[in-house]
């Protein structure tokens, strides 16, 4: 395994604290006009809450690596059967948030790997605002939502 050193807090200039000393991506896979969500453990930041798999880069990935490791250490996905297809880039003035939206094939599954994880779940386009959101997620999604809407529907 390559070096570790994302992991840490950083203060951004929007006065909020972020998990990823480079920054943090994660994995929105795209099935079905559904989308795959994580329901985060409570220990975890923003616990409890549903968001999808992902945390801190590592300065020698790319954010498509960093959301792929993260996603298979979470969920359990072989990463062979996504295909990303575009990043929606969330910038926080000193610390940025890199949502990597792709397709899963069809015989992809995806589980609680770790303790970060409660449980995932296919959720329609529509209605993941159902879902008690991961703040950060919560506020990134309309903008998500209209990609989704454009590139699925």
């Amino acid at each position: 395994m390559a070096h570790r050193d994302g992991d840490g807090w950083v203060e951004c200039e929007c006065g909020n604290r972020h998990w990823g000393l480079n920054g943090a991506a994660g994995l929105l896979l795209v099935r079905d006009k559904k989308v795959l969500l994580q329901h985060r453990a409570p220990w975890v930041h923003n616990g409890d809450t549903w968001g999808i798999p992902g945390g801190a880069r590592d300065s020698h990935e790319s954010i498509i690596q960093a959301a792929l490791r993260e996603a298979q250490e979470e969920i359990g996905i072989e990463t062979d059967l996504v295909t990303a297809q575009e990043t929606f880039h969330d910038e926080h003035n000193g610390w940025s948030y890199d949502t990597v939206i792709a397709i899963a094939e069809p015989n992809l599954i995806a589980h609680e790997q770790n303790e970060e994880s409660l449980q995932v779940e296919w959720v329609e386009f529509e209605r993941v605002t159902e879902k008690n959101l991961h703040p950060s997620f919560a506020k990134s999604w309309p903008k998500v939502l209209s990609i989704l809407r454009i590139k699925f529907m």
